[in-house]
């Protein structure tokens, strides 16, 4: 039986891994960090019994996952928990538009940009299965449907602060669509911002956006646990800093890192051109995240955010795409547009009785050094007077923080890299998963369809090394 080595426990790497042994590859994870998982540890960050996600809270392409959904990942102990409405967003008047499960509900919600908000979506709920896996497929692949991509692209390639003024004619609709775009880490201003918010908003209408019960930790542990049955091995606490004793002439080698942590440990195996292209990838901003046990929820003015684990904090349109532009061209936003997760509403694992946790953060420039706190704090006191008084304890993470307990946030950017145009059509080069040197592929979120819970990156890298094997 040939080995096959996967270096890195995330998600990717644990598709890959799948992926090589469903092949007949015997096949070796090697994991740096004690725990499995990358971005989907669950530790107890702050107090005892109070479980937080290091990394990925809310999993609407977990759900949504053309390559997740093949696979038996509920007998091994995943289940989805969804809240009554995806997603929140409280405004200055009290009140809070959301994002709602069906799509009847959410043109009702949304009042006169109603019917806008269904001709923006419509199509890509309608097809989901095959407008999901062209979206998360890679760049050169021939589309399912290439007049729904040919109209989703037409609408990703504008602006998102044009996108939304042009179809939206409502403050609540255009803040509500301003949140989902500025999951892209991009300034609103520039094109491809509404790509990622345009396909979070079409997976609410079809996945939801829930949390695994217990934690992220569930997914890795799903995968884990069929990767096992499959006869692949994990190993952790065992950081790869070369390809010494991983020769990729005897089998394939399949690496969940970053275009930084490639160049360290292949080094002279890379082409030339090759690493070149390596040093010149670009990273996005970072974030800075912190963790909260509670004593009690989160005291939001706007009832509506109770029925959603997601809370999206930002007022306008117009304050959000400031904040965004701010973070995009090394910035410090005074009213960050702020991401929360309040898992523990709809999931009692994650907390003793009676107690709480919420998870948030913020975008700010690469690598900063500046503390948000104090600015988090003032939005979460905005929309939920009386919140200090809930706080038990806080877990800060700063963008280093971050990145030194996975190498692969470079300077806190959970997005594998800026999602530019350039890196988008060459993601992280021209040869996206293969890395020009035999046998050695890139599976990361470095590679197409980019960031995101789905294992789509490791899954086609996967299937390219396989294909190139044979």
């Amino acid at each position: 039986m040939q080995r096959a080595c996967v270096i890195g426990s995330g998600p990717n790497g644990l598709a890959a891994a799948i992926v090589l042994a469903q092949a007949g590859l015997k096949v070796d994870v090697y994991e740096a960090e004690a725990q499995p998982g990358g971005g989907t540890r669950t530790l107890e960050l702050t107090l005892p019994g109070f479980r937080h996600d290091f990394g990925s809270a809310v999993h609407p392409m977990g759900a949504g996952s053309p390559f997740f959904s093949t696979l038996p990942l509920a007998e091994h102990g995943l289940q989805w928990v969804h809240g009554t409405s995806p997603l929140a967003h409280p405004l200055d008047d009290g009140t809070a538009v959301t994002l709602e499960h069906s799509l009847q509900d959410q043109e009702r919600q949304l009042g006169e940009d109603g019917a806008a908000w269904r001709e923006l979506v419509e199509p890509m709920v309608t097809y989901w299965k095959d407008f999901v896996a062209d979206a998360m497929g890679p760049v050169t692949h021939i589309p399912r449907r290439p007049l729904l991509m040919l109209q989703f692209g037409w609408k990703a390639m504008q602006p998102a602060t044009k996108l939304a003024r042009g179809t939206f004619r409502g403050a609540r609709a255009r803040a509500l669509f301003a949140g989902l775009a500025a999951h892209s880490f991009l300034s609103l201003d520039e094109g491809l911002s509404p790509a990622v918010g345009l396909v979070l908003a079409a997976a609410a209408h079809v996945v939801g956006w829930p949390v695994p019960r217990g934690g992220s930790q569930a997914i890795a542990n799903a995968l884990i646990g069929h990767l096992e049955e499959l006869g692949g091995t994990v190993h952790t606490g065992q950081r790869i800093t070369s390809l010494e004793g991983m020769d990729p002439k005897e089998g394939p080698v399949l690496c969940d890192v970053t275009p930084r942590q490639l160049l360290s440990i292949a080094g002279e195996r890379l082409q030339k051109t090759y690493r070149k292209a390596m040093t010149e990838f670009r990273y996005g901003p970072g974030v800075f995240k912190i963790d909260y046990a509670l004593s009690a929820p989160i005291p939001w003015t706007a009832r509506e955010c109770y029925r959603a684990i997601t809370v999206h904090l930002g007022g306008t349109l117009e304050e959000i795409a400031r904040s965004e532009h701010a973070a995009t061209h090394g910035a410090i936003a005074e009213k960050p547009f702020v991401l929360v997760a309040q898992p523990s509403l709809f999931d009692a694992t994650r907390a003793p009785e009676g107690k709480h946790i919420a998870w948030m953060y913020c975008h700010v420039p690469n690598a900063t050094t500046e503390d948000m706190t104090s600015r988090i704090e003032a939005q979460l006191e905005r929309f939920a007077p009386g919140f200090q008084d809930c706080v038990l304890e806080r877990r800060v993470s700063t963008p280093a923080m971050l990145e030194s307990m996975d190498a692969n946030l470079v300077g806190g950017d959970i997005g594998g890299g800026e999602l530019s145009m350039r890196q988008f059509l060459f993601r992280p080069a021209l040869g996206g998963y293969y890395t020009g040197t035999r046998n050695l592929y890139l599976c990361s979120s470095s590679t197409p369809p980019g960031g995101g819970v789905h294992g789509m990156c490791g899954y086609h890298a996967a299937r390219m090394a396989v294909r190139r094997l044979r």
